[in-house]
């Protein structure tokens, strides 16, 4: 737990939450300015700013439980489908630096849009196997 952590907080108990979810690694509650109702954020336990500080094991108890808080609120709201995704730095919109997992619920007509919408830049697609190469290199 990080001191000034507001997702470490609520995790402890120390700020309350809607809690949908939790078990030995993860927590799962409500977003308190949600997209959709339904909207809840996964986030592990221990704290991690960012998604790439994270190692595999707990990626993997991180998404398992998205998955399954996934199937729960879809379920629950008769959604189509949903959104699901992590915002990895403040650059990227991450509001709160503990890693976390949207998971939104999504309805056709709901007004709302993919991945891509959020952004879209004029971006060179004639050198796509000089860019492939240079994300090879960095892994």
């Amino acid at each position: 737990m990080t001191e000034n952590c507001l997702f470490c907080k609520i995790i402890s108990g120390e700020i309350p939450s809607y809690r949908i979810y939790e078990d030995d690694a993860v927590y799962a509650f409500l977003d308190i300015y949600p997209a959709s109702e339904g909207h809840t954020l996964v986030a592990p336990k221990k704290h991690f700013s960012n998604f790439t500080d994270m190692n595999a094991e707990d990626v993997a108890l991180l998404f398992e439980a998205a998955r399954k808080v996934t199937a729960a609120v879809e379920n629950a709201f008769s959604a189509e489908g949903s959104n699901i995704g992590i915002n990895n730095g403040e650059v990227a919109g991450q509001d709160v630096p503990h890693v976390h997992v949207h998971v939104i619920p999504r309805r056709k007509g709901d007004g709302g849009r993919g991945i891509k919408s959020i952004v879209w830049t004029e971006t060179d697609t004639t050198n796509l196997e000089e860019v492939a190469e240079k994300i090879r290199k960095a892994l």
